[in-house]
């Protein structure tokens, strides 16, 4: 299987969590799924509680490779490459829209028969969990939200930011140019760095691996700009499951306060703000980010 130049068993041979890898082909998308099996010890004629992980815009699957084998001590973990992203192939501009995203994910759930006790979302994918429970909510008992990034930006920024985005989109050519400098710069390094966490040498690589990957730069393109926060926003107060939002203190990315101003406008919202980690805590400090889910999970 191959991709503008990638090859899952050149490029992906080495994958997080390969092993637990499989493709779906689902109308024109296929694809990448790793579900990591529930313990074989479960209590006499109990069935394994389920957990899907939503990665963010310019991420992957692997962003969740040290979590959800925590995780995979007391539940069965589903966690798919959103369209476009990693190596789900086959995505369109228009898969890209918040809404369009959400049904195609359903779609997903329901080939695979993997309807989650809860749905765990990190930046992005925080606000594509809530909007697949907004229309499918038989599929969600709660989400749970990682640095969710489930609100305009603020300010000047939030203004220029989705026209910019939009216009960048129809540049021929960029997404190729951009994934050219990635294997020549240290673009990706900055970005990272600006997002308030300390990561490994090791973490870092994964995302200058995808980033260049001109697919996987033309979805994340696609995706910033038909992302509507704005209009994503209003609906907030209609969503009347239980949401848990994680903040991080040091999180420059979507900083703790906006989290606090998202929670006001959720019916059912509890948030927590974990000290001296960033926008990536999931990757920084899995072992406390898994101990925070679980222990909110242990509770219902």
């Amino acid at each position: 299987m191959a991709r503008s130049g990638w090859h899952w068993d050149r490029e992906g041979a080495d994958w997080p969590l390969r092993a637990f890898s499989s493709f779906v082909q689902l109308g024109h998308l296929r694809w990448h799924v790793q579900r990591l099996p529930a313990p074989s010890t479960l209590p006499s004629g109990g069935s394994p509680r389920r957990i899907v992980l939503l990665h963010g815009t310019f991420s992957s699957s692997h962003s969740f490779r040290k979590l959800a084998p925590l995780l995979a001590q007391g539940y069965e973990v589903c966690m798919p490459d959103l369209p476009g992203h990693g190596w789900t192939q086959g995505a369109r501009p228009a898969d890209m829209a918040m809404p369009n995203m959400a049904s195609l994910l359903a779609e997903l759930i329901e080939a695979l028969g993997f309807y989650p006790a809860v749905i765990v979302g990190h930046s992005a994918g925080a606000a594509l969990a809530l909007r697949l429970g907004m229309a499918n909510s038989k599929f969600i008992e709660s989400v749970i939200s990682l640095n969710g990034a489930l609100l305009p930006l603020p300010g000047l920024w939030g203004q220029v930011f989705a026209p910019a985005a939009q216009v960048l989109d129809l540049v021929p050519g960029l997404a190729q140019l951009t994934a050219w400098r990635s294997r020549r710069s240290d673009w990706v390094d900055r970005l990272l760095a600006g997002t308030g966490s300390v990561l490994s040498a090791e973490d870092v690589s994964w995302y200058r691996r995808l980033a260049s990957d001109a697919d996987h730069v033309k979805a994340v393109m696609d995706m910033m700009a038909r992302w509507d926060l704005a209009g994503f926003a209003q609906l907030l107060p209609s969503f009347q499951g239980r949401v848990d939002l994680l903040a991080a203190s040091r999180d420059t990315t979507v900083p703790a306060s906006e989290i606090k101003r998202a929670a006001l406008l959720l019916p059912h919202a509890r948030s927590q703000v974990l000290r001296d980690l960033g926008h990536l805590a999931h990757e920084e400090a899995p072992q406390t980010v898994a101990s925070w889910i679980l222990e909110l999970l242990n509770r219902r």
